[in-house]
């Protein structure tokens, strides 16, 4: 019996040290990060497509954390802007930092793709733009008429990409979702950036 109470109580101390160090110490680290002053809350419109990023799964195949120079090759290289430092979430709940890449990191496709038009034929049919991209078409989020009404967005789909009859106009939801894409825009200056490194120091994975 008293060894059964030894092991109980183990068990306890284990789990209450592991939820002190992974759950309530980075939770006070966060808490102390300024919020950058040039970063902007998220608008309705953004939140609702962030909701939809989620539901579609996008966080699967693509990460929203550029990494620092000490990686072998560091994402500003590719042109994904900076590396991520802590205030750059402040305002995303949940995070959405994600650990593949099957395609580009997104923190900062706002910046690299501020076109809607673009947003919207890649979310349509990403070989219209990418001719290598092995991302899902997302044809569901838009809506195919015969003659768009006024106010109705028209997608530019080019040939031979679009549905052989009719318009292609998008919907609230792609809407949003794009408005969402749009506002990934970490470019702002930061402070206390990793600095880059030289020779073999800090080699990581590509």
């Amino acid at each position: 019996m008293k060894r059964t109470v030894a092991i109980m109580a183990g068990a306890a101390l284990i789990l209450l040290f592991a939820t002190l160090m992974l759950v309530v110490m980075p939770y006070v680290q966060m808490a102390s990060e300024p919020v950058p002053k040039d970063l902007e809350p998220y608008t309705e419109a953004e939140l609702r497509g962030r909701q939809l990023y989620i539901s579609e799964g996008c966080m699967y195949c693509h990460s929203q954390q550029p990494r620092d120079p000490g990686y072998s090759a560091a994402d500003s290289r590719r042109g994904w802007g900076r590396a991520a430092v802590p205030g750059d979430y402040a305002y995303d709940q949940p995070h959405l930092m994600g650990t593949m890449r099957t395609g580009p990191d997104l923190l900062n496709i706002g910046a690299r793709q501020p076109s809607q038009q673009w947003h919207l034929i890649h979310l349509y049919n990403p070989r219209a733009v990418s001719p290598d991209s092995t991302m899902p078409p997302y044809r569901y989020l838009f809506e195919v008429v015969g003659n768009p009404l006024d106010g109705e967005t028209v997608v530019e789909i080019p040939a031979p990409y679009g549905p052989d009859e009719g318009v292609v106009v998008t919907t609230q939801a792609v809407e949003d979702l794009v408005a969402y894409l749009k506002a990934l825009d970490r470019t702002y200056p930061a402070d206390a950036l990793p600095r880059e490194q030289t020779g073999n120091e800090g080699e990581g994975e590509p």
